[in-house]
Order: C-alpha cells, then structure tokens, then sequence
C-alpha cells in the first residue's frame, strides 16, 4: 500500500510508501507464505477471527453506546458478569469512532472544498485520516472476549423474498444483454486536489452513484504516474470484504503498475469502505443480502464504472482497461460482456482479471467462502427454492456474449487450487473467450495465495503493461 503516517521534514512532504508487507513478501521468508498452504491458514482465520469480530464490530457501530441493543444487533445472547468490561469495550470504540468521523469530516472538507491548501497540510491530513481509521477498524481485537464466551455469528442475514426480487429485476430477464445500460446523463465527477506519493500522485474522485439502490457516493483512489502524458489507465475493483483505503499495510498486488506509467483507479465498491451502512462491516451486504446482494452490486456499479471509464477518456487519450480481483475480477468480466452492447468510448481496451470464475453463482454456492458463511442455508431458510435463485443467472453471466476486447488484451491469473472463485469455471471461461497463452498465467496456488505471489512475479502487470503499450502505439 502506499498511504503513510509521516514524512521527512527535509524535503517535499509526501505520503510514505507502507509497503513492509510487500518488502517482507519478497524477501526469502515471504516465499514460503504465498503457497497453497497460506490459503487454509487464511480461511480458517477469517471463519474463525475476521467475520466474526467484524459482526461484532458492526453491532458496535448500530447500538451506539447501549449494551442491550449491542447484543440485539450481533444477535447473541447477553452474557452474565461482564457488564463493566463490555460497557469499557464499547466507550473505546466510540471514542475511536469519534475521532475518524472528525478526521475524515475534516479530510472531505480540505481535499474536496478547499483549493491551494499548504503541500504539508494535505499530506498530514490523509495521514491522520487513514492512522485513525485503521485504527478504528482495528477496535475489532476488542471484542475477542466476547467471541470466547458465546458462538458468533459471521453475518447477520437479511435474505430478501423471493418477490421482492422478482418486482425490482423480473422485468430486466427479457434481454439480459441490454438490461445494464451506462447512465444518461453521467453524474458530474469532483476531483480531490493531490498529493505526491511513492510512485507518483495520488488523489480520489467523487460522484453520486447513477443507481438509485444506492443512493450515495461513489470515492475512487486513484495513483497517477508522474511525467508520463496521456497514460493508460486501469479501473480495478477489490475483493469482497477488502477495504485498501481504510488499512495500514495490506499487499496491494497491482500497485506497481503506477511505477510502470499506468493510471491505477480504485473505486470503493457498494457497502465497502465509505459506503457501509451503520450495523454492518464492509461487504457484509453483499452476502447477507443473497440472492439479491449481488444483483445489487453489479447492477450498481455497471452504472458506477462507465463513468470511471469516461472519465478517464476525458482525462487521458491513452488505452483503458479494466479489471479486478476476486469479487472485482467477477464484475470486470460481466462488464466486458455488457460494453460490448454499449458505445464505442465506453468500451474498455483491455481487460485484466485475478482469481475469477466463470460465474458469480460459482463461487456464491459452491466456493469454500460461501460454505464459510452459510450461504445455502441461509437462502433455504428465507424460502428460497433452488430454482427461484437460479433465475437470475442469466443477468449476470458473463458467458452471454463475448466480451468488448480482442481475445489477446486479457490477461489473467487463476489458482489451480483456488476453492473460493472455483478454479474449473474459470479456465472454461478464458478458454471460450480464446485467450491465448502468452496472457494466462496458472499458478498451483490458492484464492489467498496468488496475490502475494503477485507481489513477488510481476510477469502478469509487465503482460499487461506490454499488451496496453501496444494499444498505445496503435491508437
């Protein structure tokens, strides 16, 4: 990652490269963590301390100071004897809740609304605003003696009726390809002013989602290189859960594009990062919601990425592509399908996935995260049938078409033993759209394991750089 929390007062203030665990990922001990072995510490990890601290987290984050509804909103029952430590627990959340409200009230207010602040000012603002948010995403630990006591649920589920759905996405089932068309007209799009980082600069956009199921805005971090005109750029979406503007430290597999001359834009999925609703934690919506969760998402963002898309057209005359990983890569693949119907300027050059499958409902039912949180059971016991939640299949699959790119600008890597976007569909899949050789790269690794590989071969970003050079060249 690249935020950072000081700087030298020596010379022109900038953030700080974080990138210790990319140092230690490459360095003779970081090869024996990115193996397969990684994927089943991980997964047994996030079942057993991640989603259920964060379930905890969010509770926190609904009840507002009151132990009754804390436990109402995890839900769990209330444990006897441990009133004045819960009580302790929950006034050291608010207080850092309190603290990175301030902080990022004060961020929007200097980045979006105030032109020529002071290089240092902004510099040290963004690094008050993401020391004070990672820490309050870190008051999870708190919450671990309660996770001790009683079984923890890792989402709290809110699975819709099955007509629900049908009234809000029944009619878009007649022409699946043309049922995602971009937004008209686009929102206007507010850029943040700068600040010089480790590759380069660095500075978010804003806008108001088209989707009216969203109903909020939309923040993209993007990473500029410095002296290079009219450069490619990269729309590229997180995983599930991933939230890389709120956390120190995390591995970011696609940051060394900036190094290589590509813009590198991140925008922050619905019900991550800024865009979570109170009693939730990031992409806990999306699951809670199924079937209808990802209906949401993609629908949402196939408003929300063409404008990121003509955006960056506007802003460079260089080649765009599009990508992702995991949850990302699912929703840059259903996006080359849908573009293909869409106009020529919307339509993204190339096309780069990580750790992706042939089809949402792959990993939504059969992938190891799914089991993980319950996924089947859940669905079942909001009375759904199995053939209510396939239905909706054919709008988000990506095998409806082919996709807006030529075969040779994709590039993808896939997880021989991935479980969690199942490896088999994903390999059917580039072989159907022809994807030649020289851009797969197929590694006997996992779902957790393939990006940390990433950090220590970079043949997949110099694939990619070289295939968006050469539409460079020929544009």
């Amino acid at each position: 990652m690249t935020t950072g929390s000081a700087y030298s007062e020596s010379s022109e203030p900038r953030l700080v490269a974080e990138d210790f665990a990319e140092r230690w990922l490459r360095s003779p001990v970081g090869a024996a963590v990115a193996r397969p072995w990684f994927d089943h510490a991980a997964l047994w990890l996030l079942g057993r301390w991640f989603f259920p601290l964060s379930r905890l987290w969010a509770a926190a984050r609904a009840a507002n100071g009151s132990i009754p509804r804390f436990y109402d909103e995890v839900p769990m029952e209330p444990i006897p004897g441990i009133g004045a430590r819960l009580r302790k627990t929950l006034d050291r959340f608010e207080t850092a809740r309190e603290a990175v409200n301030a902080t990022e009230g004060r961020w929007r207010q200097v980045f979006f609304g105030e032109e020529g602040t002071e290089l240092y000012r902004l510099v040290a603002i963004e690094a008050a605003r993401r020391d004070r948010r990672n820490s309050y995403n870190a008051t999870r630990r708190h919450f671990s003696y309660l996770r001790r006591r009683r079984p923890v649920p890792p989402v709290r589920w809110d699975v819709p009726g099955a007509d629900e759905v049908e009234a809000d996405y029944g009619p878009l089932l007649a022409d699946p390809q043309a049922a995602f068309a971009p937004p008209d007209p686009f929102p206007e799009v507010f850029e943040s002013q700068r600040v010089p980082g480790p590759a380069g600069e660095e500075y978010w956009l804003r806008f108001r989602s088209p989707s009216a199921r969203m109903n909020d805005d939309v923040f993209a971090r993007v990473y500029e290189p410095v002296g290079v005109a009219d450069p490619p750029s990269l729309v590229f979406g997180h995983g599930i859960c991933v939230e890389f503007d709120h956390w120190h430290g995390l591995a970011d597999e696609v940051f060394a594009l900036c190094r290589m001359g590509i813009r590198v834009i991140r925008p922050e999925a619905p019900w991550h990062g800024r865009r979570v609703p109170d009693g939730r934690y990031g992409g806990e919506m999306f699951i809670a919601r199924a079937p209808r969760g990802a209906l949401d998402t993609f629908s949402a963002q196939l408003l929300e990425w063409p404008v990121l898309i003509d955006w960056s057209r506007r802003t460079s005359r260089g080649p765009v592509a599009v990508g992702g990983s995991s949850l990302g890569a699912l929703l840059a693949q259903l996006l080359a399908v849908k573009a293909s119907a869409w106009p020529v300027p919307l339509q993204p050059d190339a096309l780069f996935l990580i750790t992706h499958c042939g089809h949402p409902e792959d990993a939504a039912t059969r992938g190891s995260m799914a089991e993980l949180w319950g996924v089947a059971e859940a669905i079942d016991a909001g009375g759904w049938t199995a053939e209510q939640a396939l239905r909706w299949l054919p709008l988000l699959d990506p095998r409806g078409g082919p996709p807006a790119m030529a075969p040779e600008n994709i590039v993808t890597v896939l997880g021989s033993r991935d479980t969690v976007t199942p490896y088999a569909t994903g390999r059917a899949l580039i072989d159907e759209w022809r994807v030649p050789p020289e851009n797969r790269f197929i590694w006997r690794r996992g779902h957790f394991s393939v990006p940390l590989r990433m950090i220590r071969d970079r043949a997949p970003l110099r694939r990619l750089s070289e295939r968006l050079e050469s539409l460079r060249g020929s544009g």
